[in-house]
């Protein structure tokens, strides 16, 4: 099964103009592009890989900032934000109408097709800052389960007072090599194996998590819970109780992040039926079954370990046996997060390469295809620009990650500065201009208090991670284990 999926994956579709550059002609959509295959399946990976990643596992910590009303209250709101945008932004794939109007390939493409002016560069500024962001958060979140897992089985073999400090870095160049490799998938649209390989390893090692914590409270371990979360003057101060409780609300939006990616996902779909009406859909299951792992996670693990949650219940060890399952759990994440930052890389890489193709369109270094026979696999077609590109791309990403190796305050900052533009304001500013939303309307203001009220919790959420990025590295040591 393997095999057949890498034959049918690992190649390049060429896209028109493809046999003058030494590559075969290959079936194409009617607009001249790759033909698309995508369903509803490979979609409802893609947006799984891209939602539950491994901030599942911080979200016990922030139900305890929150408190058992507010944590699952902002966990909920934002699941139904997020749905509500991204249907929005599934029918503006298509323009004027979503239907059968013309196919826009990326998000920034949405934008300008919608909007124009600057918003298509301020789209442009927030969606790739944002995937830069999200591929070194990876980065740095992958190595620390693989620290795990070679911490797991010290603490087994010395016990727990032993310290098992042991260095990220060589875990980060391993996982930098591994994504130069998957980095020459050509395209989004040859990813789909990847992701249905990732969705299922975030399942795994949610469902762990989600059981050794049913079975930390069966087991009768008394946590203190409360409704407002960690107590001021008991576990923090009041200024502590406040820019956690906005960390925590940064650490939820990041949790939700996929509409950076939404429409380069919907460009992977048949034409047949709708491209929308799947979107929709694949969006639907997506983010009802992440939000039902989102509330087990949150709310069980809160259960668990009370008020004093960590950051990741797995990597931050609230668990400690049985070790093989820690290992096995850390082992899911890390595999799932290499396919996620593919999920999450693809769209720059075709960004800088579409680029760099407009600028330069007879440069043979950057438009030509070298055919190498391949075992097993068949024909793969080598661009030398884009394995170039693309791998300094990787090692660029590996060295800020070691640099910069935090968990909750990078997730925290990533999800409050992208969260508003990408999630809202241009989903729903798309929208009013698509449907012609008549000005103080009924609707029209109830989108607008929508947009400015998730603006209020962006701004505050970015503050929040700001300074908590801010006192983690004033107590970074440089050359010691982050988890």
């Amino acid at each position: 099964m393997a095999r057949e999926i890498l034959n049918s994956s690992l190649y390049i579709e060429q896209e028109h103009g493809a046999c003058e550059n030494g590559g075969p002609r290959k079936s194409l959509d009617d607009d001249g592009r790759q033909k698309r295959t995508g369903t509803l399946v490979t979609a409802s990976a893609h947006i799984i890989t891209a939602v539950i990643g491994s901030g599942v596992l911080s979200l016990a910590w922030a139900i305890a900032q929150l408190g058992w009303v507010a944590g699952p209250a902002v966990l909920i709101a934002f699941s139904a934000i997020t749905y509500f945008t991204s249907t929005m932004l599934a029918d503006c794939y298509r323009a004027p109408d979503p239907v059968t109007g013309k196919r826009n390939y990326t998000y920034m493409d949405v934008v300008k097709a919608y909007l124009g002016g600057r918003k298509v560069q301020l789209c442009g500024l927030a969606q790739y800052g944002n995937l830069v962001g999200v591929t070194i958060g990876y980065t740095i979140t992958a190595s620390i389960s693989m620290v795990a897992v070679k911490r797991s089985n010290c603490f087994h073999k010395h016990g727990h007072r032993d310290g098992c400090h042991t260095s990220n870095n060589p875990f980060m160049i391993a996982f930098a090599c591994i994504q130069i490799v998957l980095s020459q998938i050509p395209n989004f649209h040859e990813l789909s194996w990847l992701s249905i390989v990732a969705a299922a390893m975030s399942f795994a090692y949610s469902s762990i998590g989600i059981g050794l914590s049913i079975a930390k409270v069966a087991g009768g371990a008394h946590a203190r819970t409360s409704l407002t979360g960690v107590a001021v003057g008991i576990d923090v101060t009041s200024t502590e109780k406040v820019w956690r409780t906005l960390q925590a609300i940064g650490d939820i939006a990041f949790a939700y992040a996929y509409s950076n990616v939404l429409v380069e996902i919907q460009d992977t779909l048949k034409s047949g039926p709708p491209e929308n009406k799947v979107m929709k859909r694949a969006s639907l299951i997506g983010v009802s079954t992440t939000t039902f792992f989102y509330v087990l996670c949150g709310c069980i693990g809160y259960a668990a370990f009370g008020n004093a949650a960590p950051g990741n219940f797995l990597t931050g060890f609230g668990f400690y046996e049985p070790f093989w399952l820690i290992d096995f759990a850390n082992i899911c994440i890390a595999i799932h997060l290499i396919g996620a930052y593919q999920v999450f890389g693809q769209p720059i890489f075709a960004f800088v390469e579409g680029w760099c193709r407009d600028m330069w369109p007879e440069n043979k270094f950057i438009t030509r295809e070298h055919p190498i026979e391949m075992p097993f696999v068949g024909v793969y077609y080598l661009n030398l620009f884009r394995l170039v590109w693309r791998t300094t791309y990787v090692i660029i990403t590996a060295v800020v990650a070691m640099l910069f190796p935090f968990f909750n305050d990078f997730l925290g900052l990533i999800g409050a500065a992208s969260f508003w533009p990408l999630t809202v304001y241009f989903p729903v500013e798309m929208h009013i201009a698509q449907v012609k939303v008549r000005k103080y309307s009924f609707r029209w203001v109830w989108l607008k208090i929508l947009t400015y009220a998730c603006l209020v919790v962006s701004l505050v959420a970015l503050t929040g991670s700001i300074q908590g990025l801010v006192k983690a590295l004033r107590s970074y040591k440089p050359f010691q284990s982050v988890s």
